[in-house]
C-alpha cells in the first residue's frame, strides 16, 4: 500500500512470474504458499497459516491446490476461530504439508480438518485463546504417529478423490451446525454478534478488493 502527499492510499498490485511457482497471480497468499513450498526439500515439513480465500478461490488458486495435493502430502488443515488476531475479520487456517518426490500418484491419500471455529467465541482481551483450547486437537493430530487417527465431532477426514469431486478443489469445509443459527433463544453476546458481524464484513470487503485489483490488472 502506497500513500502519497495527500494522505490517499494506494495498492500496488504486483504479479509475480517464477518458473517453480504452479502459477502466476497477484494473490501474495497463493504466492507465499507457493513459495513455502519450494523452500522445503524432500520430505520436509511446513505447517503454514492461511487466510480462508487460499482454500476456495478459482483461477490460480484451484491450480495451486490441485498441484499442492498431488505433489505433496496435505494431511491436516486447522481451521482457527475467529478473534484471534489484531487486523478485524481475519479467518485463517493452519495448513500442514510434506513436500514429496516426483511422482506420477498422488501424494495425498486423506486430509484430516479439525474445525477450532464454529460454536467457538474468542477475543483478544476478555477471552483470549489459550494452550488448552488446542489440547483437543493436538490429540486427534496424533504427533507421535498421524497416520493412527479417529475421527470425533470436530476432526473429519476426506479422500484424496472426494477432495478433487468438489467444485474448484475447495478445502473451504465445515460440517457442524451454528448453534447460533439454530437456537434464536440463545443467541451469543450482543458484543459477541456484533464483532462477528464486523468480522464477516471486513472478509468480505478484502474479498472484494482482491477482485477489484484483478480487474485493474486487466490491460
Amino acid at each position: 500500500t502506497i500513500t502519497d502527499a495527500q494522505g490517499k492510499a494506494d495498492k500496488d498490485s504486483q504479479t509475480y512470474e517464477r518458473q517453480d511457482f504452479w502459477a502466476t497471480t497477484s494473490n501474495k497468499q497463493l504466492n507465499f504458499l507457493q513459495h513455502c513450498k519450494t523452500l522445503l526439500k524432500i520430505n520436509g515439513k511446513c505447517a503454514i497459516v492461511v487466510p480462508d480465500n487460499v482454500l476456495f478461490e478459482g483461477g490460480a488458486g484451484e491450480t495451486v491446490r490441485r498441484k499442492l495435493l498431488h505433489e505433496c502430502d496435505v494431511h491436516t488443515l486447522l481451521r482457527l476461530p475467529t478473534g484471534i488476531f489484531y487486523a478485524q475479520g481475519v479467518k485463517a487456517n493452519v495448513l500442514f504439508f510434506e513436500r514429496k518426490p516426483a511422482s506420477e500418484n498422488p501424494w495425498t491419500e486423506k486430509l484430516w480438518i479439525y474445525d477450532l471455529r464454529t460454536n467457538k467465541h474468542f477475543t483478544l482481551k476478555t477471552n483470549p485463546m489459550r494452550y488448552k483450547d488446542l489440547q483437543e486437537f493436538i490429540k486427534c493430530y496424533n504427533p507421535k504417529n498421524r497416520h493412527n487417527r479417529k475421527e470425533s465431532e470436530r476432526f473429519k477426514s476426506f479422500t484424496y478423490e472426494e477432495l478433487l469431486q468438489r467444485d474448484k478443489v475447495n478445502l473451504d469445509i465445515f460440517w457442524l451446525k451454528d448453534e447460533s443459527l439454530e437456537d434464536m433463544e440463545n443467541l451469543p453476546d450482543p458484543d459477541t454478534l456484533a464483532r462477528d458481524i464486523a468480522e464477516n464484513l471486513e472478509s468480505a470487503l478484502e474479498q472484494f478488493r482482491c477482485i477489484c485489483e484483478k480487474f485493474e490488472e486487466k490491460p
